[in-house]
């Protein structure tokens, strides 16, 4: 038990802003670590839908209270993989040769690209949110949505080769236990699914249809730009996959209504 708490503690210190006890990241207790990355999902949902029906009810327009739930997550994780999400975005902008895009990543100056790029996913992911605010079963999905990105995630981790061999993404991996947290990733990725059609057949199924496409893009990329996948390159996956879902559930509300 304590191998598994100590590998809980690892996963929210290393991806989340949420106080947690001294965590030691030691390659023990990194064996289990992603079985718990989407627990983080887990708390920034919860939260989600506690703060819009909090703003809803106490009569908040829907571009503010989508604005507020669209920035919780990264209140929540402290713009960890916001951060990735830019560096890919200046890589990919570059149309440079592979080895340079991987430089780019690693390089902490932020590119104009990088910049294009995040505010075009800010105004997307706030509009689509003001326009689900208030629609309770796109919230549901939208919450589980957290989860399934940082499930998915795992899964690409744990499959796609790794771009840089010495970077923490690496290490990550080849201290997982792969077969055991493989097992643990669908099973929950099984579950959201399921939960996804339970609140809402149609709006569920639109939600997980975009994160698998998003994910199988995400492969696709990784590995022709980059010859694999990178920390940096997992938190793009992370963003573009929840905004996506986000933009899929406001028209499909739109239109099953």
């Amino acid at each position: 038990m304590k191998k598994i708490y100590n590998s809980f503690k690892t996963a929210f210190a290393m991806f989340s802003r949420i106080p947690m006890p001294q965590a030691d990241w030691s390659e023990e207790n990194m064996r289990y670590m992603l079985c718990f990355f989407p627990w983080i999902g887990i708390v920034i949902g919860i939260l989600t839908i506690l703060l819009t029906n909090l703003m809803t009810n106490a009569g908040f327009n829907d571009t503010f209270s989508g604005a507020a739930s669209a920035l919780l997550a990264i209140l929540i994780t402290g713009g960890i993989h916001a951060d990735g999400f830019i560096d890919t975005c200046d890589a990919l902008s570059s149309w440079q040769e592979r080895e340079r895009r991987l430089e780019i990543l690693k390089d902490p100056h932020v590119g104009a690209f990088g910049v294009i790029g995040a505010c075009a996913a800010a105004v997307l992911f706030v509009s689509s949110f003001s326009q689900i605010v208030r629609d309770s079963d796109s919230v549901l999905i939208m919450a589980a949505g957290y989860v399934l990105s940082r499930t998915l995630s795992g899964i690409g981790l744990l499959t796609l080769p790794k771009a840089n061999k010495s970077g923490t993404l690496a290490a990550f991996s080849r201290s997982a236990d792969e077969r055991r947290v493989m097992i643990v990733l669908i099973l929950y990725a099984g579950g959201i699914f399921a939960a996804m059609m339970a609140v809402h057949p149609i709006k569920g199924a639109a939600a997980f249809a975009t994160a698998l496409a998003v994910f199988l893009y995400y492969r696709r990329m990784a590995r022709t730009q980059f010859g694999g996948t990178t920390g940096d390159i997992a938190g793009w996956f992370v963003c573009v996959c929840e905004v996506l879902q986000c933009f899929t559930l406001a028209v499909v509300t739109v239109l099953v209504h």
